[in-house]
């Protein structure tokens, strides 16, 4: 029994250096843990993420970090590359059967790290338009322009490209028209731009185009566009006021917009 135990001292007392190094890096790891966690939890507050998902991403790099730090210090008494294998394994089967799961977390992250958006910020993505409602790890929510509400995928989101009408400080307006050939050209011209100048928030530079882009049997096809200061007036409301404004000069004028004409033919008995 006094052999066993002195066996056991000695070994004990020569593995004093390796229980001293597995406890500092376990203690370096829980101290580098908090600092990182910490300094995320900062930048997501910077960004205004939600405090939830700042919470847990916050949580999920602590562990993370104090985990890597566990192994590093058991690695010290004994080969953890079996267990290690082992764990690859079950994780690797796990994240197979959550695939779809994963993908959408990881892109939730990006979306909350990079901002292409913010809720209450009206943009499009795969075909819709509408106002970002919420944004969490796993999909976006929206309020469409036609009162639908859109719950789409992250994965979908980033994978396609993002229209952000929100952040877009000025916006261009265009309109077709068309027009009888015995309108006057410069008349025209000076209707459409008089009208273009007149809209709430219109820009002179770039500059307002009008010109005509084609002819017909019935009538002369004129294009016209312009920008507008999106902080000022919606290009929505921008177009209205200047059809407006054309259909009043265009009457002053005494123009009035061709009506398609069809020929009926029928054969006698």
């Amino acid at each position: 029994m006094q052999g066993y135990l002195d066996k056991f001292i000695d070994a004990f007392i020569l593995g004093i250096p390796n229980l001293l190094t597995a406890l500092a890096i376990f203690i370096v790891s829980l101290y580098i843990a908090r600092v990182v966690s910490n300094l995320l939890r900062r930048v997501l507050n910077r960004r205004k993420a939600p405090a939830g998902v700042t919470h847990l991403l916050a949580q999920l790099i602590l562990w993370s970090i104090v985990a890597a730090g566990t192994i590093t210090a058991l690695q010290r008494f004994f080969n953890v590359t079996a267990f290690l294998a082992g764990l690859g394994i079950l994780g690797f089967t796990i994240g197979f059967a959550l695939q779809d799961v994963m993908k959408n977390f990881a892109s939730g992250v990006i979306l909350l790290l990079q901002q292409p958006f913010h809720v209450g910020e009206v943009i499009g993505v795969k075909g819709f338009d509408g106002t970002v409602l919420e944004i969490d790890l796993r999909s976006t929510e929206m309020r469409a322009t036609d009162g639908r509400l859109i719950i789409m995928p992250n994965a979908e989101i980033l994978a396609n490209p993002i229209i952000n009408y929100s952040r877009a400080s000025h916006r261009r307006v265009d309109l077709s028209l068309n027009l009888p050939h015995t309108s006057e050209p410069d008349t025209i011209r000076r209707i459409f731009l008089d009208a273009i100048q007149s809209v709430p928030g219109f820009l002179n530079d770039p500059k307002p185009a009008v010109a005509f882009s084609n002819l017909t049997n019935s009538a002369m096809e004129l294009s016209a566009n312009f920008w507008v200061d999106t902080t000022r007036t919606d290009p929505v409301q921008a177009k209205e006021a200047m059809l407006m404004q054309v259909r009043s000069g265009l009457k002053k004028e005494g123009i009035e917009i061709p009506h398609p004409v069809q020929a009926v033919y029928s054969s006698a008995k």
